[in-house]
């Protein structure tokens, strides 16, 4: 347990570090290391990790990710001052140059195959395409989140992140106090039906009084924000909580076909990053979809 803590406790630390920089370039380049963690790790569950051709593809692809996304980024502020019409066409070359790079590292994987049909099988092949595309996309929203808004970025990746976490938290801790049926006891013994419940409404109830205290703040600012629904942000809380237990399922999932215990050791007590992180590639995503569409934060 003491061990479990400390690990914990240094991983919150580098977070918050990272957070403190924000909207610097330590965001992108810490986002990008953990891709390389992940997608490792990830490779060696489906013992592709010694074969150097696909491990520097995939691992090339995934770093380039958010700093492709960062250096755009910078890019279109000085375009908006200059030329608005120019913005525009930065985001579709972003576009473009993540997916020959995507394309570029897929081609070196089954080229790879080809070389090595003997040793690699097709589900290897198929499995390191997936996660390659998968974990960058999914992590670079962290960058595309925190630069969403000038202002409120900070605060909404924070709130994406407690949209993956606290469910797990909440489940965990409701599971212990009153969880009698299992959800899925083949998959994840653990988890129990009551605990599910639970973390879905108290990750709703933690978004509700986050943003409710956010507003508030804002309110005494000359900063403006849109108007919130806390039945939306409820809502919002909510499917953050179901798509993290999906998220969390389906890397148990694969940890269980692959036959390991954990993804890595990074963290002592833990596991890999994969182990912390899995619920947060689903979870993302659905968050900076949700802010995207409804302008909820601007």
């Amino acid at each position: 347990m003491l061990t479990r803590i400390i690990s914990a406790a240094a991983g919150i630390a580098i977070l918050a570090l990272v957070l403190v920089f924000h909207s610097t370039i330590v965001l992108p380049i810490a986002v990008a290391a953990m891709i390389a963690i992940m997608l490792y790790e990830l490779l060696r569950a489906v013992k592709l990790h010694t074969c150097i051709p696909i491990l520097a593809a995939v691992e090339l692809c995934g770093i380039s990710m958010p700093l492709i996304y960062s250096k755009y980024y910078v890019q279109s502020i000085v375009d908006y001052v200059e030329d608005s019409v120019n913005t525009v066409s930065i985001n579709g070359d972003v576009t473009m140059i993540s997916f020959a790079v995507t394309l570029a590292a897929a081609f070196v994987i089954f080229l790879t195959w080809l070389k090595k049909h003997n040793e690699i099988r097709y589900e290897q092949v198929f499995f390191a395409i997936a996660v390659m595309i998968l974990v960058p996309q999914a992590m670079t929203t962290m960058v595309r989140i925190e630069r969403y808004s000038p202002d409120n970025g900070l605060f909404l990746l924070i709130m994406g992140l407690c949209g993956a976490w606290i469910a797990d938290t909440g489940a965990y801790f409701t599971g212990v106090a009153i969880g009698k049926h299992k959800l899925c006891p083949e998959i994840s013994p653990k988890k129990t039906i009551e605990g599910f419940v639970g973390g879905l409404v108290i990750t709703g109830l933690v978004f509700v009084g986050a943003f409710a205290l956010y507003v508030n703040k804002l309110a005494k600012t000359e900063i403006e924000i849109a108007y919130v629904s806390y039945i939306a942000i409820f809502a919002l809380g909510v499917i953050c909580a179901v798509i993290g237990t999906i998220g969390d399922l389906s890397a148990s999932l694969v940890k269980r076909q692959c036959g390991i215990k954990d993804y890595g050791k990074i963290m002592p007590g833990h596991g890999g990053l994969m182990d912390r992180f899995d619920s947060v590639l689903f979870v993302l995503p659905t968050f900076y979809a949700f802010v995207s569409l409804t302008g909820i934060v601007e």
